[in-house]
């Protein structure tokens, strides 16, 4: 299949934004991040349960003939029956009628937690576990059922859901209570972990308190666990991954001499200068490397390819391929996979394509990652024919999809406009039990605001919430610029209203952009909703 492609017509890549992309076909070593997916949430926005007046136009109520059956049967025809449909239902577990309580929006969660005192349902790890999934973009909820079920006869909290409460609370910046748990965990023996502290360092690293952050780990004895390598691995790898290599590279130089370092301490920095672009201090790092008795190893070498492959400059990439392979450094499946990848977006495809016939001569066997690379490019060239039977290749080849080929694909044949092929593969995904991501419904939904699909939005923020997928903030500014561009004024407003009731705080662009339409259509009460809005959105994140 691919060496076929070898021979196809020259095309151009149009111009996209892959770094997302790129960092989950390249995700260093070190110690496991939280994933980018998404977070969950049991609630729908709230103009989702209000069918609009305008739904009853002819591109609002249009649903692709082949797939009317799926859409009718996944949606409710009047989304007002929505939440007493949930009412109703028989099968509701616990973790949903909890959630139903919870959608309501509370001051506080110690509020939170009152209203779901008497509730009369059961509380058990798994039950806490997945509300807390659920609301993990939402502390308040999330903080008041932890404190709710922490005070339930005979049940207490395991230290792994401390854990995610503590990452729920530095994510939403609550760094004080998010301190006053882990001082709470600390008068509870064995609870506190370094992944505790990983948690909490990781979180400061990521609003730049590099400070406190480094201080976490200085401090790190006081909480019974080992100021080792592993733990100073980890510091190091949150600043770098926070962009800021400079930090980790001083606390690297203060400690070395009182903790033995490894390789992956040395690998964690040179990925750190490399995606700094600077190069000569990666290359200065991997002979201190050497120097220390550890050989560089594939890792450290693709860390150098991905920024050369960055810069484009593929003749320094071929050497560095060349060098490797004279230090008996094997390049792998990812070197690989981000070269072509480089060649796509470079638009020298076939010399991308050209790539398998290397690895082949290497004995490095295609993965999922490679196909998804391999599609993307394909896809984004405009060669939809040979995106689709790589995309069908695969299986033939025992390598089965998984979401990001999925994802990728959709996101494919969406840029094209191909809405029926890309929810047919958002149906297939459910059929074979891949569970999409955020990534997987962003491309849907920004293809029916443009084509004014309202129907099959409601349908797709449905599916969202049946797979515990939430809206964050790129996703709301996503909606409300192209509503605003459909003319569905109204619903970007709604959506801009239930971001700030979640206390998010809406981007610059967007919020201008919705300014603007309100403008146009003299909707001065309106417009004057929004800013208050936006100035209540800012005094709460303040």
């Amino acid at each position: 299949m691919l060496t076929k492609l070898l021979t196809a017509r020259q095309f151009s890549i149009s111009k996209t934004n892959v770094n997302a992309f790129r960092s989950l076909l390249f995700n260093p070593l070190c110690t496991k991040i939280e994933p980018t997916q998404v977070t969950e949430s049991p609630e729908l926005p709230s103009w989702a349960k209000v069918n609009p007046a305008s739904a009853h136009e002819d591109d609002d109520d249009f649903v692709i003939p082949s797939l009317a059956n799926w859409i009718e049967t996944r949606r409710l025809d009047d989304p007002r029956k929505l939440v007493q449909q949930f009412i109703d239902e028989t099968t509701e577990t616990d973790v949903d009628k909890i959630s139903k309580i919870l959608k309501n929006r509370y001051s506080s969660p110690e509020e939170a937690a009152q209203a779901l005192d008497g509730c009369g349902l059961s509380v058990s790890e798994n039950t806490v576990e997945q509300l807390l999934k659920r609301f993990s973009h939402d502390w308040v909820p999330a903080f008041g059922v932890f404190k709710w079920a922490k005070l339930q006869a005979g049940y207490k909290h395991s230290p792994e859901l401390y854990d995610l409460m503590i990452d729920i609370l530095g994510k939403a910046k609550k760094f004080q209570l998010m301190w006053e748990l882990i001082e709470e965990m600390n008068n509870l023996e064995g609870y506190i972990s370094l992944s505790t502290m990983t948690k909490a360092m990781r979180r400061l690293a990521r609003v730049c308190m590099y400070k406190e952050a480094i201080d976490v780990f200085r401090g790190i004895e006081r909480f019974g666990l080992s100021k080792d390598v592993v733990a100073l691995n980890n510091l190091m790898d949150a600043l770098m991954k926070e962009k800021s290599v400079e930090h980790a590279y001083e606390v690297f130089s203060e400690v070395k001499k009182s903790i033995p370092v490894n390789d992956q301490s040395f690998n964690i920095l040179i990925n750190g200068w490399c995606r700094a672009r600077q190069l000569d201090k990666a290359r200065k790092i991997m002979e201190d490397m050497e120097k220390h008795g550890f050989k560089p190893d594939t890792f450290s070498y693709t860390c150098l390819v991905d920024a050369y492959c960055g810069d484009k400059d593929f003749r320094k990439v071929y050497a560095l391929l060349d060098e490797m392979n004279d230090k008996g450094c094997t390049p792998n499946i990812v070197t690989y996979t981000i070269l072509m990848h480089a060649l796509g977006k470079a638009k020298q495809v076939n010399e991308a394509l050209k790539v398998y016939e290397k690895m082949k001569e290497n004995g490095c066997v295609p993965d999922a990652s490679f196909y998804n690379s391999l599609i993307f490019i394909l896809g984004k060239a405009g060669r939809l024919k040979d995106a689709r039977e790589v995309f069908d290749d695969m299986s033939k080849q025992g390598v089965a999809p998984n979401g990001l080929t999925y994802t990728t694909m959709i996101s494919c044949v969406c840029d094209h406009s191909l809405e029926e092929e890309a929810l047919k593969l958002l149906k297939k995904m459910e059929e074979e039990s891949c569970k999409p991501d955020l990534g997987t419904y962003a491309p849907l939904l920004k293809m029916c605001c443009k084509k004014k699909r309202m129907k099959v939005l409601y349908f797709l923020l449905n599916h969202m919430f049946n797979n515990d997928v939430s809206i964050d903030v790129g996703t709301y500014s996503l909606l409300i610029t192209g509503l605003c561009k459909s003319g569905k004024v109204e619903h970007a407003c709604s959506f801009f209203e239930e971001m700030v009731s979640k206390g998010l705080v809406p981007q610059y662009s967007p919020y201008k952009r919705l300014l603007k339409e309100l403008e146009a259509k003299n909707m001065v009460e309106t417009k004057e909703n929004i800013e208050k809005l936006m100035l209540q959105a800012k005094e709460l994140r303040s």
